[in-house]
């Protein structure tokens, strides 16, 4: 039996959150995670900052078993806080996890994306690009279903 893991996805933008840019991101997310067997339960917005996005993820996460992956806000940018606002909520670091999505492509060393554990949930934070946030993903996807179960206490072979 294969288990179908939920995912919630977060669209972090100033733009997107006031409706003045489409979240190009976010929907590429959402069908990137579906195309892998994932069922997306939600999809949320919030306005770039360390603050908003902790308050975001903190709700995304409470009581939630599965995948929570951001995209927008890694990067060099003054209002670019995602990963510290992720780092407040995340319990455990999963760095093998970041390395990898930062190795998928040399633009990826600009990224300031991390990966952890918050109960039984893995969040990631990814670039806020559609393409940046599905290469970096893609760069994991692999693993995430297995990540899931042990972390889940689900029977899995290894």
């Amino acid at each position: 039996m294969t288990t179908q893991w939920q995912a919630k996805v977060l669209t972090v933008s100033d733009g997107v959150s006031t409706g003045h840019r489409e979240d190009l991101s976010g929907r590429a997310l959402v069908a990137f995670l579906e195309e892998h067997g994932f069922m997306v339960v939600e999809h949320a917005l919030c306005a770039d900052g360390e603050d908003t996005v902790f308050a975001q993820l903190l709700a995304m996460t409470s009581e939630f078993s599965g995948l929570v992956v951001s995209t927008g806000g890694t990067g060099f940018s003054p209002r670019d806080e995602t990963p510290e606002g992720a780092l407040r909520v995340i319990q455990r670091l999963a760095p093998g996890l970041s390395e990898a999505m930062r190795a998928v492509n040399p633009l990826g060393r600009l990224s300031r994306g991390v990966a952890g554990i918050v109960g039984q949930c893995i969040v990631v934070t990814t670039p806020g690009s559609p393409k940046g946030c599905v290469e970096q993903l893609g760069a994991i996807i692999d693993v995430l279903p297995h990540a899931l179960a042990l972390l889940c206490e689900t029977p899995t072979q290894h």
